[in-house]
């Protein structure tokens, strides 16, 4: 099972101590809201506004006049948050970063260098650096039967506890055109995610993804 130093460089996110004394990287979930208020305060003034409660936002950032943005949140310098972006609360947005036109955030740590530009929307998920999910691609984050995700990686079986739980992508993930990350997908460095894929459970890094029963090593 891939665990947080498989999937992520944490020198690429502000919030690196998020994810220190964890195994796994869906068990920072549970603690991003708390973790932004905590962060929040600490950050340096001369580079991040406060324009409302819970709400930190770099002053190199670029946010759209018809965003809405809710807290707690933390935006890093030198992202663009485009028309018509909805972020819900308990997001931490990298460095470099585009958040596009109708996406939709919610309890979730896009790490720098990250791209969902268009339609997405990313839930109880980690992106890692240098990943793109491409137009409509979507975490689906409840399980149509509302008990609790597992992670499984062929007989290996992991219970989360969560009932909210979207998908974990590592470093360098491309997930293509209208995809879907069913609840507690895994995807390790390096994988390209093929268009219109339905994906569950563990997809090994360096992989490019064609269906459940396709999945090839790169070479």
């Amino acid at each position: 099972m891939m665990e947080i130093k498989d999937m992520y460089d944490l020198k690429e996110t502000i919030a690196y101590k998020l994810f220190e004394g964890k195994t796994y990287p869906w068990e920072v979930l549970a603690d991003i809201g708390d973790f932004i208020r905590m962060l929040g305060e600490t950050l340096p003034k001369d580079k991040f506004d406060h324009p409302a409660e819970d709400i930190w936002i770099a002053k190199t950032v670029k946010v759209a006049p018809t965003a809405s943005l809710s807290g707690p949140l933390i935006i890093d310098e030198n992202t663009e948050i485009r028309q018509s972006a909805f972020i819900r609360g308990k997001v931490i947005v990298g460095k470099n970063c585009v958040v596009g036109n109708s996406t939709e955030l919610k309890n979730v740590v896009l790490f720098n260098t990250v791209q969902v530009p268009h339609y997405n929307y990313v839930g109880d998920s980690i992106l890692g650096t240098h990943s793109h999910m491409g137009a409509g691609s979507i975490t689906s984050n409840v399980k149509s039967d509302k008990t609790l995700v597992v992670v499984k990686n062929g007989d290996e079986k992991i219970e989360t506890g969560l009932k909210k739980f979207g998908a974990m992508i590592g470093d360098y993930v491309e997930v293509g055109c209208n995809s879907v990350l069913n609840p507690g997908t895994v995807i390790g460095r390096g994988t390209n995610i093929y268009p219109l894929s339905c994906v569950r459970g563990v997809i090994p890094e360096q992989s490019i993804f064609k269906d459940k029963d396709n999945i090839i090593k790169k070479k």
